[in-house]
């Protein structure tokens, strides 16, 4: 049989969890986390991650490896998941792939560009600048070293910004000249389902869920990792805005207002990332019976 890679992605809030499970348990497979952020074992309330019965009910892979001070970037996640493919396809035909990250589903699915990986003492020295020169002086340094990328790159996202420097310190080279677009051939078919649901609905789920949160734990999760704020990985909708209430800057009504706000921006930029690639069939989450047979009848032709 040939081997197929099913990928569910779709927005935060949308219910891909349980979704998974039921596809996993129908197909007998482990699930692989394609959560930029579930992989730290630190921030299992903010990120959603899949609980420990959930884990327990299907085994999945990428959640909770990672301390929030390891780097990690989509390029290291392409090499560990394409190893982990080639592992599980010797076992079996069909592997699950499932998150909200936009850059690690392209990642498996398309492949990253062979950037250079960032050396420890280039990344403290980049996150020192940040901490004593602020975002607008890096945006300007970026401006004169890779005007390209300056152009694209989102501007207010420190991440973004201090990975493009770093690379242009680090080899003499700008970022750009090491980006080539070019889609890598996998070894394997690819189906992809999106999951989405009506828009009023979903900022309510959101709205739900971010309570949920706090009512299980978030605040005394941000306090026990506010010491490291400085982290990239804590760069996250939920940690930001108490880190804020932390400091005196806002109320803790506020800051799960804005949680619920800046998520519902995330689940609108996921969805418009999302709708530019056409080989997505979209579906409700609610239609179980009808996505579990989309995906044997999609297999079956598959094989023919």
């Amino acid at each position: 049989m040939a081997k197929t890679l099913i990928v569910i992605l779709g927005p935060t809030g949308v219910g891909k969890t349980e979704l998974c499970l039921d596809i996993a348990s129908h197909l007998h497979i482990p699930i692989i986390n394609a959560d930029s952020r579930q992989i730290f074992k630190e921030l299992p309330i903010g990120t959603a991650a899949p609980t420990i019965e959930q884990q327990h009910r299907v085994k999945h892979y990428f959640v909770g490896n990672h301390h929030i001070k390891e780097y990690y970037s989509a390029s290291m996640y392409e090499q560990d998941v394409m190893a982990l493919l080639n592992d599980l396809f010797k076992q079996g035909d069909v592997a699950l792939l499932t998150g909200g990250s936009m850059l690690y589903i392209d990642a498996v699915c398309k492949g990253v560009d062979d950037i250079p990986t960032v050396d420890p003492a280039t990344r403290a020295l980049m996150m020192q600048r940040l901490s004593t020169e602020g975002l607008p002086a890096l945006v300007e340094e970026l401006r004169h070293r890779d005007p390209e990328h300056w152009a694209i790159v989102d501007r207010k996202n420190p991440r973004r910004v201090i990975h493009a420097l770093e690379i242009c310190r680090m080899t003499g080279r700008t970022y750009t000249s090491f980006r080539h677009h070019t889609p890598k051939v996998r070894p394997f078919h690819i189906l992809k389902i999106g999951l989405n649901r009506d828009r009023n609905l979903l900022y309510e789920r959101i709205n739900g869920r971010v309570l949920e949160m706090m009512d299980t734990g978030l605040e005394q999760e941000a306090r026990r990792v506010y010491p490291q704020r400085g982290l990239t990985a804590l760069n996250t909708v939920g940690y930001k805005e108490l880190f804020d209430y932390f400091d005196g800057a806002i109320d803790l009504k506020e800051a799960v207002r804005r949680i619920q706000s800046n998520t519902r921006r995330y689940m609108r930029k996921q969805l418009t990332w999302f709708k530019h690639d056409q080989q997505i069939h979209w579906m409700n989450p609610d239609n179980i019976k009808e996505i579990i047979n989309y995906i044997d009848e999609s297999m079956a032709l598959t094989n023919k």
